[in-house]
């Protein structure tokens, strides 16, 4: 069993992450900034907070904690938030991994990044981890610069990448594509819904599992860790409205072009994730049959 200490631990992909660490049997020491959001703290979990854009606060829980591995969620990730503050953006997501990658190296911590489908320009789709990078955004730059520092640690390192992370929103968190389209189809309000951006729609606990799975396993390198199936929101809403007895006819089908957005989004990302279900025995749920579970529940 670990000692995992876990960045952005109050975050969608945070929260999750902690529970299912601590359901396997690990000690997470959990941090993120300001009080505590997550829904319990179970055994094994103890929550610190800790500003990452500070200089020493993290190195300081380190240096107290000694993990045996890092899991960096922590990010500024609202696409058109980082184009709008570049500056801002940078410091979150590329200096203060940097920072943390040198703690990780003082302390000989494994240590795991988990990065985005944005590092790449949404020409190709279904991507592997082999193909060639190329952001659009200054939030997939700057996720990007934070891979290449992550490659450079001279400690074992993952870069996890994962796409369109859905499920129901914690309580205080940010709403996700699912709990949106579901809220909206629910309540009988209309809604405009992209169907010329194509993605592999990740569940948020397959891919803490996937994370888990790279940690307990030691292994290098980048992984892809997403859904199989390739959807559009459009095709997510029609789906979850089929599946909840909903008007499917409440969303308006529209394009990208539609939105004005300050952030581009690449058109076409979705993984490749061949590589990990052969070599970490990953097998994520289909969209129906999470979908299915999520509305019940």
């Amino acid at each position: 069993m670990e000692k995992i200490l876990v960045t952005g631990a109050n975050g969608f992909v945070g929260q999750e992450l902690v529970q299912v660490l601590a359901q396997r049997g690990h000690t997470v020491i959990a941090t993120g900034k300001g009080p505590t959001r997550l829904a319990v703290e179970t055994n094994g979990v103890r929550y610190v907070a800790a500003d990452i854009t500070h200089p020493f606060e993290l190195q300081a829980i380190i240096e107290s904690e000694k993990p045996t591995a890092i899991v960096h969620c922590a990010a500024m990730s609202q696409v058109d938030e980082c184009e709008k503050k570049q500056k801002e953006a940078h410091n979150i997501n590329v200096e203060a991994t940097a920072r943390l990658v040198l703690d990780a190296e003082e302390h000989n911590c494994f240590f795991l990044f988990v990065s985005t489908d944005f590092v790449f320009d949404g020409e190709k789709g279904m991507y592997t981890e082999e193909d060639e990078v190329n952001p659009i955004s200054w939030y997939g730059q700057t996720k990007l610069e934070a891979e290449a520092i992550v490659q450079t640690a001279e400690v074992p390192w993952a870069i996890v990448r994962t796409c369109l992370v859905y499920g129901n929103a914690y309580s205080h968190g940010r709403s996700t594509i699912f709990s949106w389209l579901r809220d909206n189809l629910k309540a009988g309000r209309h809604c405009k819904v992209v169907d010329d951006q194509f993605r592999t729609p990740t569940y948020v606990n397959d891919l803490a599992i996937g994370i888990a799975l790279v940690l307990e396993q030691r292994k290098t390198g980048i992984w892809h860790i997403s859904g199989e199936e390739v959807f559009t929101p459009y095709r997510m809403g029609l789906a979850i409205a089929e599946l909840g007895g909903w008007d499917a006819g409440l969303m308006e089908r529209v394009t990208a072009a539609s939105f004005t957005q300050p952030g581009k989004r690449p058109a076409k990302t979705g993984f490749d994730i061949q590589k990990a279900k052969k070599e970490l025995g990953y097998q994520p749920r289909s969209f129906s049959q999470v979908a299915a579970q999520l509305l019940a529940g």
